[in-house]
């Protein structure tokens, strides 16, 4: 578990805890937003960029994947060096990116200051959750864990209803721009507040360990990305996947053998760390199968404008907006995979009626849904994390952070690559013909392709929903036995 350390002692720092919360949230939320905001800018890119709507979507793909390939390492870093440290170069790095990215330059260029701020934002989501583990006290941890995957969800699914906001009245520019002044504000209050690193392990970094993990993200979800565009069954693609099964392989051997491996494997024998990774993992999941599937839903099926869209996408953010702090301190008085079990039934409900939604649906009945998705998500969150950081030793809390960043930042990707395959592998079926694009004058194969989406993601949520109670049953059991 845990354990109480100097921050937790030191009444300077605890006066300052909630703005540490604060600076350390807001990057924690544009970090994540950043990975979905641009979803909706990619015809206004691809238009004035002069690029194929296929290679606009790398300015979305090199951000999540070059996120997951960096945070185990800088997890390890934080642990080694200190993680407020590695927060602090990740901010300024993070608006560096940002300021480039708005640049109108050229393809290659923004995929640069993408590669920058995503080498920002890994080491501020590695780092997020130990300074916050470090520094609240027991009693206000779950309330306070809470509060940054509620920012890291926010940013998550955020993204398409801002984004149709700032398009309706700005250039695709504005979708980094607007990072810059959050961002400045926030590097200032850190440096004001922030307090000095204590805890640092000074142990060697497994870099050749890192170099094949890297290797194996690369290029399984390259893999994955170009094979939705020229087949899975090209040599190109085949070679890729190859690569990172072998890549996979020696990585695995290699944290073996070496003493001061990148990952250390026996943290997953902690079933209570390995659920709440894998629930994490697999509701990030679901959650972007709805940022992929809701845009389409609305502007082409409904008809609406983007702007109108983006005020019904907002829902789900607001409603998690109001619940965030219900959610956390429901995490502290109760049992936490009792509350995380609620936000998954609750999820389940909304995944359930997005399933069932038509083109004569009323609208308010999916803005029901999104809100109701909106109320599961806070409930979720804030026990998972809180299960996760307090399932672990103090000098492993920045390993564990960075793996908790790691799974919801695979959930994204995941997310991204299994709705859009799933989606049009099921309108091609429906409409007798391979098709990647939504058909005009055709919404019923959209949404033959919409519902088949959406039931993966309503078996998804059961999963977890499963896994949850499994484990909600065992810490009955313990408690009763001792």
């Amino acid at each position: 578990m845990a354990t109480q350390n100097a921050f937790v002692t030191d009444p300077e720092i605890q006066k300052r805890k909630w703005w540490i919360l604060t600076s350390i949230g807001l990057f924690t939320f544009m970090s994540t937003l950043d990975g979905s905001i641009v979803n909706i800018a990619l015809p206004s890119m691809s238009r004035e960029l002069n690029v194929p709507m296929n290679q606009s979507e790398w300015v979305v793909s090199i951000y999540l994947v070059v996120i997951c390939c960096l945070l185990p390492l800088f997890g390890k870093l934080g642990d080694t060096y200190g993680k407020i440290g590695v927060f602090r170069i990740g901010t300024i790095l993070f608006v560096c990116g940002s300021i480039l990215a708005g640049f109108n330059t050229g393809l290659p260029f923004l995929l640069f200051a993408r590669v920058v701020q995503a080498t920002g934002a890994s080491m501020t989501l590695s780092a997020n959750a130990g300074i916050i583990t470090e520094v609240f006290p027991h009693n206000e941890r779950g309330k306070a864990l809470g509060y940054i995957g509620s920012f890291v969800s926010l940013g998550s699914i955020a993204g398409p209803g801002l984004g149709g906001l700032l398009l309706a009245h700005l250039s695709w520019s504005y979708i980094f721009w607007i990072n810059i002044p959050v961002g400045v504000i926030a590097i200032l209050v850190g440096k004001a507040i922030l307090p000095k690193d204590i805890t640092k392990t000074r142990t060697k970094i497994d870099y050749l360990g890192f170099t094949f993990y890297a290797l194996t993200i690369a290029t399984f979800f390259i893999g994955i990305f170009i094979g939705q565009e020229i087949g899975f069954n090209q040599p190109a693609i085949i070679g890729l996947f190859v690569t990172a099964l072998i890549s996979l392989i020696v990585f695995i051997t290699i944290e073996n053998k070496i003493e001061m491996p990148l990952i250390q494997f026996t943290i997953f024998k902690n079933i209570k760390f390995s659920i709440g990774l894998i629930g994490a993992l697999l509701i990030f999941i679901s959650n972007f199968f709805f940022n992929v599937i809701s845009p389409f839903y609305l502007q082409n099926t409904l008809g609406l404008t983007p702007n109108i869209a983006g005020y019904i996408l907002m829902l789900w953010p607001l409603v998690m907006v109001v619940m965030s702090p219900v959610a956390g301190s429901l995490s502290d008085r109760f049992n936490p995979q009792l509350v995380t079990l609620i936000g998954l039934i609750i999820l389940s409900i909304s995944q359930f009626g997005f399933f069932m939604i038509n083109a004569d649906t009323p609208l308010y009945v999916f803005a029901i849904f999104v809100a109701i998705a909106g109320l599961g998500n806070p409930l979720f969150q804030s026990p998972n994390n809180m299960t996760i950081m307090g399932a672990v030793d103090q000098k492993q809390l920045g390993v564990a952070g960075s793996m908790n960043s790691l799974s919801r930042s695979l959930g994204m990707v995941i997310g991204v690559s299994v709705a859009t395959t799933s989606l049009f592998t099921a309108m091609s079926h429906k409409y007798g013909q391979t098709t990647t694009t939504y058909i005009k004058n055709r919404p019923d194969v959209f949404l033959y392709g919409m519902h088949v989406t959406f039931l993966i993601s309503f078996i998804i949520c059961l999963i977890v929903t499963a896994l949850t109670a499994i484990l909600l049953v065992r810490s009955y059991q313990e408690k009763k036995a001792n």
